[in-house]
């Protein structure tokens, strides 16, 4: 066996809630993606209390499983992670979805970099040279839309914004278990760490089609939904601006 203790101990989070169908697929394919590269990597499933079988599947797993008593979303599922990793001590987090839309065969891709310290954020992006699945019509208007937003509030390009695959280090761990977006965090994160001097990158990967079927996005939906995240956006800016929370 290889010895691992002296490389940067990374914390794999899957937020998760009624994953059961893929749950067991993501955290045994990154455990083994982990081993070949010969990363120094937990898995931490933060069960956002399903009401299927999520949890009991993922205590029979070779990772760390963290059941939440009551559904608090994506944002707070994701911080939870974040905040039992950096009260563990470790250098660096990584987000992964619990559907299989991110690929474990990707994460060499974002983990890489990070551990070469290219930046303090990574962030894996479908629309760099725009390869895999690369979202529905509508989602791919509102994910350009939210590149502009951002654009005009930091002055950076971030092609992918609404990404959750993605890696961060000790700075920026320490931040976002302070505070972290609950509703958009994706989109929101990328202001907060902006406005806190972090570096952000992104690299290229491929992500699978999520499961479930056909989108039920439809065009009335997609507006309200981007009316909603710029006003969160608007209003994460103005909150780190003026009070400077970190």
């Amino acid at each position: 066996m290889t010895d691992t203790s002296h490389k940067p101990l990374i914390a794999a989070i899957i937020p998760a809630y009624n994953e059961e169908h893929s749950i067991g697929y993501v955290v045994m394919n990154l455990l083994e993606v982990a081993k070949t590269h010969q990363f120094n990597l937990d898995v931490i499933v933060v069960n956002d209390s399903s009401t299927d079988n999520t949890s009991q599947i993922a205590a029979k797993l070779d990772c760390i499983l963290i059941n939440l008593p009551s559904n608090l979303g994506i944002g707070g599922a994701v911080q939870t992670g974040f905040k039992y990793a950096f009260l563990k001590g470790y250098d660096f987090a990584m987000q992964v979805d619990g559907d299989g839309q991110h690929p474990p065969k990707e994460i060499s891709k974002i983990i890489l970099p990070a551990l070469a310290n290219e930046a303090d954020v990574m962030i894996g992006s479908r629309f760099l040279e725009k390869s895999g699945f690369q979202s529905t019509f509508l989602r791919r208007l509102g994910i350009n839309y939210f590149k502009h937003i951002i654009k005009v509030f930091c002055g950076i390009r971030v092609s992918d914004c609404t990404s959750g695959f993605r890696i961060i280090n000790s700075k920026a761990l320490e931040i976002v278990n302070s505070y972290y977006p609950d509703e958009y965090p994706e989109p929101e994160s990328v202001i907060q760490f902006h406005q806190n001097n972090l570096t952000i990158k992104e690299v290229q990967v491929e992500m699978n089609e999520r499961e479930g079927g056909k989108s039920s996005i439809r065009a009335f939906n997609t507006l309200y939904y981007m009316i909603k995240v710029t006003i969160a956006i608007l209003f994460t800016y103005i909150r780190l601006k003026k009070h400077k929370i970190k």
